[in-house]
């Protein structure tokens, strides 16, 4: 693969200069969800701006909005309320990836299409302009799609992502492995693609890595156990594990949250691995019924100098997502 030599995208344990973070804001979206969510996200800002030592930019769309974000977060030191447009919160996916170009920081924006057509909002596709301006990094556009959840990154131009989603139809219509290098080689500076099937069940992002396996070293990478056969995505696992290990790529294991169901007894696509990696903690999204204290323990060997904390995602977890999906790390 020929990636640029001076083009470099950092991992996430890597020093930010702030992390985005969305507001819910669209009532007619998240419905009785909306305030319980509001609330999730701004214990999310509290904690990334405390312990988590991070500038915390809350993008919030509409004066009920910012409103709203006022009062739970008006005077919180370290967070810093910035009125945009975007369809909904999840900024992993529509805002730009930053990277390290020849001369500092710069934003690389992609092609949006709502998850293979199945959630157009308007103002998405502007969410990357807007986050690059307010940043002060020169945004570069490229012509293919890419959501940010769909690829994870070692910080030495490894990328991990799934065939599922990657060479999705629904995504860049016709797409061979090769062509997926070449396009992650020009904007990211990829040198190297581990591919992955399949992400987990019932996930509308056609199986976003970001839910499924996390680079957390060089070349270790961090993915969930299953709880038995009764956990809906134990075969996704052991596939994965196995084909991590066939890449020379240490495999290290965490729990499992096992079978999380709506109110309608729909599985829905819940992990642990929604974590974010902050300058100061890794905060791991939890759920009712499945306590994230044996991930929390799992993560503080492989995180020593960073507080764990665990808070709960349950309406977060509503909109399709959880907390790295809501979230975008300007970088240093």
């Amino acid at each position: 693969m020929n990636a640029p030599a001076a083009l470099r995208t950092p991992a996430e344990w890597e020093s930010h200069a702030a992390m985005w973070l969305g507001f819910p804001s669209a009532a007619d979206l998240w419905l009785e969800d909306l305030g319980p969510a509001q609330e999730e996200v701004a214990a999310l800002a509290r904690v990334l701006a405390g312990p988590g030592q991070e500038r915390v930019r809350l993008l919030v769309c509409g004066e009920d909005a910012r409103a709203r974000a006022e009062a739970l977060l008006g005077g919180v030191s370290g967070v810093e309320i910035v009125p945009g447009r975007f369809g909904d919160i999840w900024l992993r996916d529509t805002g730009p990836i930053f990277v390290h170009g020849p001369e500092g920081p710069r934003a690389a924006g992609f092609r949006f299409n709502g998850w293979g057509g199945k959630y157009e909002l308007p103002g998405d596709d502007e969410v990357a302009e807007q986050i690059a301006d307010h940043a002060g990094a020169p945004l570069d556009r490229h012509g293919f799609i890419l959501e940010g959840g769909a690829v994870d990154h070692n910080g030495q131009g490894v990328i991990l992502t799934t065939r599922q989603c990657l060479l999705n139809r629904n995504r860049n219509t016709g797409w061979t492995s090769d062509e997926a290098e070449a396009a992650l080689a020009a904007a990211l500076g990829a040198r190297r693609v581990i591919w992955l099937q399949d992400g987990l069940l019932n996930d509308h992002t056609d199986g976003h890595v970001d839910n499924l396996a996390r680079f957390v070293g060089q070349n270790a990478v961090l993915v969930p156990q299953g709880t038995g056969m009764q956990d809906p995505n134990f075969a996704i696992y052991e596939a994965a594990a196995e084909a991590l290990e066939a890449q020379g790529v240490q495999v290290l294991r965490c729990p499992s949250p096992g079978r999380v169901t709506d109110e309608d007894d729909v599985i829905v696509p819940a992990s642990f691995m929604n974590f974010i990696i902050a300058n100061g903690a890794v905060i791991v999204p939890e759920y009712e019924g499945a306590p994230a204290d044996h991930m929390a323990e799992a993560l503080k060997p492989l995180f020593p100098d960073r507080r764990i904390v665990r808070l709960p995602s349950d309406h977060i977890l509503t909109g399709g997502g959880s907390f790295h999906c809501i979230t975008q790390q300007e970088i240093a």
